[in-house]
Order: C-alpha cells, then sequence, then structure tokens
C-alpha cells in the first residue's frame, strides 16, 4: 500500500510512524537529529516536493511544508527550498509547497524553489548544488522519515557528507496538527507550459535510473 494511502486512511501520525518503524528512521533516532540541531542554525533546509492530490495539498506536503515551518520558527533553518519540477501533474511541486509556505506564515524572502528535480535524489542532488551557487554553506534536509532513510546513503555519498538530516517528529507534527491551517491557494502562478507527465515522457527504465540518481545533471545551475 502506498505511503500517501496509509496517511489519508489514518487519522493521526503516531499510526505511520509505527508502519514505517521498519523502512524508516526511527521516532528516537529522529529526536536524537533535532536535539543535535537545536543548538545550530542552518542557512537552510531542502524539503522534497510531492504532487497535488486531487487539486489540493494531501497530509505528506502538508506535513512537510509545516515541519519546514516548526524548523524555520525554532531558529534551526534560516532559510527553506522547495524542490520538485512538473512531474505528475501540470504543477511545480515546489513552486505549489512555497504558495502554501508562505500562506502558513514563512517570510517570502526566506522561501526558495528548485523546478528541475523529478525523483527524490534529484530533489536532493539539485538543490544542493543551486543552494551552494546562491551561497548558502550549512544545509540540512528535512522531510518525512522513510525518505530521509532511503535516499541517507545517496545524500552522503553522491552529495555531501555535510548534509545534516531532520526527519520528522511525530509527536511535534501531532502536537502541531490542530492548528494547522487549510489556505486557498493560486495554483496558476505554479503552472508548468506545455506539461507532459513523466510517464509520458519517459519509459519505465528511463524512470528508473532517474530514481536511481543516473540521469542527473552535473551541473545543473
Amino acid at each position: 500500500m502506498q505511503i500517501q494511502q496509509l496517511i489519508k486512511r489514518w487519522p493521526v501520525y503516531t499510526a505511520l510512524a509505527i508502519f514505517l518503524a521498519g523502512c524508516s528512521f526511527s521516532q528516537s533516532k529522529s529526536k536524537k537529529l533535532l536535539r543535535a540541531a537545536e543548538d545550530e542554525t542552518f542557512d537552510l533546509i531542502i524539503v522534497p516536493g510531492i504532487p497535488l492530490e486531487n487539486g489540493e495539498w494531501g497530509r505528506i506536503m502538508k506535513a512537510r511544508v509545516y515541519w519546514a515551518k516548526f524548523l524555520y520558527e525554532k531558529g534551526i533553518a534560516r532559510n527553506v527550498m522547495f524542490s520538485g519540477s512538473a512531474v505528475h501533474s501540470p504543477y511545480y511541486e515546489s513552486k505549489v509547497m512555497a504558495l502554501y509556505a508562505e500562506a502558513i506564515g514563512i517570510p517570502k524572502e526566506n522561501i526558495f524553489t528548485e523546478t528541475k528535480a523529478e525523483h527524490s535524489v534529484e530533489n536532493i542532488y539539485y538543490s544542493y548544488k543551486k543552494a551552494r551557487k546562491l551561497g548558502f554553506r550549512k544545509i540540512a534536509l528535512a522531510t518525512d522519515p522513510f525518505q530521509s532513510k532511503m535516499t541517507r546513503r545517496f545524500t552522503r555519498k553522491r552529495v555531501s557528507k555535510d548534509i545534516h538530516l531532520l526527519p520528522f517528529v511525530f509527536d511535534t507534527l501531532k502536537v502541531l496538527e490542530p492548528q494547522m491551517a487549510n489556505p486557498e491557494i493560486n495554483f496558476e502562478t505554479a503552472r508548468a507550459e506545455n506539461f507532459i507527465a513523466l510517464k509520458e515522457r519517459k519509459n519505465f527504465w528511463q524512470r528508473l535510473r532517474g530514481t536511481r540518481g543516473r540521469s542527473m545533471e552535473k551541473e545543473p545551475y
């Protein structure tokens, strides 16, 4: 069953944490990573994209955006870069998330987007490359525990050993959940021109290469 379906079906984040225990960072590990970051301030956190669900944000996108807001308001992150192209829908994932982030209170001047990435590994690689070119040096990856663990090896070997991991702490999201708003967004500003879905542009083997990081541009920015 897809992670997105499980999040829809279970009303609380703690249920997802139980399911992910065997294939993601444990909550004790996530809390440890957060504690290690509390005395630091990162120039920028990378937040991987995810497509809209039926014209609105789903629970995964919402959790990633609110986790970014939490880290920003705690002073752990000075800036946020959302990453994601228009992959499965005609809207840039990164731009949609940026619109939501601004709507819930992250200042626009502290929000950046990366619009080339079509796979999780590209989210990290392209965002890191763009962040470094923009002058950011101290960088972290902020996403769910599943994606954090699944991309950890790639991040360390292919991107940088200095990227700190900041996976969700579900207890924190559970506390934040009653305060989570659902602002109305004008998605037209995030629409991609001449959109063609990834599965129509690339065959299975091409998509697999992309998932494994075999199709990345060495110097995208």
